[in-house]
């Protein structure tokens, strides 16, 4: 039997409505804050993400799926949504747009070859936005504030927001100097990924997942002590902004973000709640300055962030807090005979064309497993449908809540139940 590829998942009808949620949602938070939503291919070329997302990255060197087509062109399914943004914005000279910064969101399918875990799959959905043409410490709060609200909406309260700044690329520069020398004397204790880390891009050992415990990166220089001034006060206006309208923080000195594109703020959401798992976060994002320039594009700055869908799911479970069911149909017709049902078949095709939802029994049952079905699919109302409804045109309009019952003439019925 052909199953499933291993790390995806089948989204049943059962459970399709809790994603359908989201999603409104997300369009809805995204539509407030001006956001406008942007599509970008399944696959790129192999290029962007090597040079966008860096190739000193676990993402390009391990986990993406990468493919020849028949033009012998590498593309790949794409891992990740900001460089595909970028891709588009650049080659659409997106920044000679009259609406400036240029604000877009997606929610779509990423590909990574990763080891299945709890809420990560090597086929998943994330949603993002990037806000790109302008650096300014207020645009970075509008994306935290943009975030937090998101998650808070849905009724999370077991979060942490952390944040931090890498600083520009003069400091970054500093910061990685400082971190050889702290590490290259004992870099052979670390794993062979840090070993090459340690010359491609150091601050990458500090987010190393086999080494999170090592003494050296609890003890290892902080970013902070190596911003320049002008970094400095970037990061104190985005607090002090954070702080006049009420959203809480912690400041993590160890929190560099691993792509090598980004430069000062830097964040992270963590879910605090019991029995989460082991891998806590629920998003990242961060600003890149660079980027833009990296992909032969124009000199321009953005920030942005990315949130898995399966993780929002799993916070949710792990606090309990359950997406409402979706409503039932409007009205379900139990037919009595073969007349009856072909009849049937003709009404709820006309109420279905005027916004009704409506449903009959197919497999052709007795009128108490058509009540039952009735019952199952959440059907407000119902009818019966017989020889006599069939000739006097007249029925019986049943309320399943109440059970109450108005009689009623088929003609009656779209205008009754636009009523209800």
């Amino acid at each position: 039997m052909i199953q499933i590829p291993r790390g995806t998942q089948d989204i049943l009808p059962k459970d399709s409505h809790k994603w359908q949620f989201i999603e409104e949602r997300l369009h809805a938070i995204a539509k407030n804050y001006n956001y406008k939503e942007i599509r970008t291919p399944a696959f790129e070329s192999t290029e962007l993400f090597v040079r966008g997302v860096g190739g000193s990255t676990d993402i390009v060197n391990k986990e993406m799926y990468t493919f020849k087509d028949k033009g012998d062109r590498s593309l790949t399914l794409k891992p990740e949504g900001t460089a595909p943004v970028v891709r588009s914005y650049i080659e659409n000279k997106m920044q000679h747009d009259v609406v400036q910064p240029t604000k877009v969101y997606y929610m779509d399918p990423m590909f990574r070859y990763e080891r299945k875990q709890k809420g990560r799959y090597r086929q998943f959905v994330q949603f993002g936005i990037e806000a790109i043409g302008v650096e300014d410490p207020l645009i970075d709060v509008e994306v935290l504030s943009m975030l937090m609200h998101i998650y808070q909406s849905f009724g999370l309260k077991d979060l942490k927001l952390y944040i931090n700044s890498i600083g520009d690329q003069d400091s970054r520069a500093a910061y990685n100097e400082a971190l050889v020398d702290h590490f290259r004397p004992s870099i052979t204790e670390f794993c062979t990924d840090c070993q090459v880390r340690i010359d491609t891009n150091p601050m990458r050992i500090l987010d190393c997942k086999k080494d999170r415990d090592h003494e050296l990166i609890r003890t290892a220089p902080r970013m902070y002590d190596y911003l320049n001034e002008e970094s400095k006060a970037y990061f104190e206006e985005v607090k002090s902004n954070l702080d006049a309208i009420g959203i809480g923080y912690e400041i993590d000195y160890n929190l560099v973000r691993g792509l090598d594109y980004y430069t000062h703020t830097a964040f992270e959401v963590m879910s605090d709640a019991e029995g989460f798992g082991a891998i806590t976060t629920l998003c990242g994002g961060g600003r890149y300055n660079g980027l833009l320039e990296m992909l032969d594009g124009p000199h321009e700055t953005g920030i942005g962030f990315a949130l898995s869908i399966e993780r929002l799911l799993l916070a949710l479970e792990a606090e309990g807090i359950e997406i409402p069911e979706p409503e039932g149909i409007d009205l379900y017709i139990c037919a009595l005979d073969e007349k009856a049902t072909e009849k049937a078949s003709h009404i709820v095709h006309t109420l279905r064309t005027k916004g009704i939802s409506c449903d009959i029994d197919y497999k052709r049952r007795k009128l108490k497993a058509q009540m039952k079905d009735a019952d199952r699919k959440g059907a407000a109302y119902t009818i019966v449908l017989g020889g006599e409804e069939l000739s006097t045109g007249n029925v019986e309009l049943k309320h399943m809540g109440s059970g109450e019952s108005k009689t009623v003439h088929l003609d009656e019925l779209h205008t009754l139940l636009e009523e209800k």
